[in-house]
């Protein structure tokens, strides 16, 4: 490269660097929008969507079809999603507390049918159908009008994704409460399943995409997932021999790790913590604190969680 074109590209790259540095200067930043009261607002329009929108479930055991749910605006009298609340039979509506930001979240969501096979924890990789839209309201004239907007859909999953890392917290949140289905042959060898647990997850954006959004999201939306839950695999996140989903320790399908303080402003009693170190089991070598790690103890037959007991 001779002088001349290495002096001309060095002073166009100046130019260029100086003129970012002039547009982010004067780049406005936008604050966050206060959790607790985006999640008031959202709320309100999502429980209007449980109140002016009817289900229609597809029933064909065997077929790829069987639990597709269509949403529709109320029509001839037909009950609400909001009219399945609390019902003691399926279809049933349910609510699901989560604390993150310093607010609880009670998150909807629509049981079509449990499910028949296991439960993944919220720690486990799940091989799971679904469709994705979001709520916005839309103004026509002087009428303001609640519709949903498609995003998003996988009918046919081919690979498992994690429910720790992989999904938006509102997943993480909901799958667990579901169970898989039973895998056999379908047409042209084909794996098929049935029994399989469905429902739909009503997402306010905080366990959502929030202020980020994402490539087909805005932000500060909620989210609408049905979706079916076909199978489960369970993971050793730390590698100490013991199963993720075996560290919960009071069996209730969750674990978490609450040392994200800008997630956790409040931080709980961790009961899946057994040396209360921080660390909970699902992610600590040593779970009882006592220098021997677990993978040892666990291969030594020694009680892992009891730090009296050594190999």
């Amino acid at each position: 490269m001779n002088k001349f074109k290495f002096y001309f590209i060095l002073s166009i790259t100046t130019v260029l660097l100086f003129s970012c540095s002039k547009d982010s200067d004067s780049v406005e930043v936008i604050p966050l929008r206060d959790y607790q009261e985006q999640y008031d607002a959202e709320k309100i329009l999502i429980e209007e969507y449980l109140n002016t929108n009817y289900i229609n479930i597809t029933e064909a055991p065997g077929d790829q079809t069987d639990q597709d749910v269509e949403i529709t605006k109320v029509d001839n009298g037909k009950g609400t999603i909001m009219s399945y609340l609390n019902k003691t039979t399926f279809p049933k509506l349910l609510q699901r507390e989560v604390q993150v930001h310093g607010i609880t979240y009670s998150m909807y969501y629509l049981m079509l049918r449990e499910g028949t096979k296991d439960s993944p924890s919220n720690v486990d990789n799940v091989l799971v159908s679904y469709s994705g839209s979001y709520l916005k309201e839309a103004t026509e004239g002087d009428l303001t009008t609640l519709s949903t907007t498609f995003f998003e859909q996988l009918k046919f999953p081919q690979s498992m994704f994690s429910l720790y890392s992989g999904v938006i917290r509102g997943w993480s949140e909901i799958i667990p409460k579901f169970k898989t289905g039973t895998a056999g042959e379908g047409e042209n060898g084909a794996v098929s399943y049935s029994g399989f647990g469905a429902g739909v997850m009503f997402i306010p954006s905080g366990l959502g995409y929030y202020s980020q959004g994402s490539t087909s999201v805005p932000s500060y939306a909620p989210l609408v997932f049905s979706f079916k839950l076909y199978a489960l695999q369970r993971l050793d996140h730390d590698g100490d021999g013991v199963l993720s989903y075996l560290e919960d320790l009071n069996n209730d399908g969750y674990v978490y790790d609450y040392r994200n303080t800008s997630i956790y402003l409040v931080v709980p009693d961790n009961f899946d913590d057994t040396d209360k170190d921080g660390i909970p089991n699902f992610l600590d070598i040593d779970d009882d604190g006592d220098g021997f790690t677990t993978a040892v103890e666990v291969a030594a037959g020694t009680n892992y969680l009891d730090a009296s007991s050594h190999p």
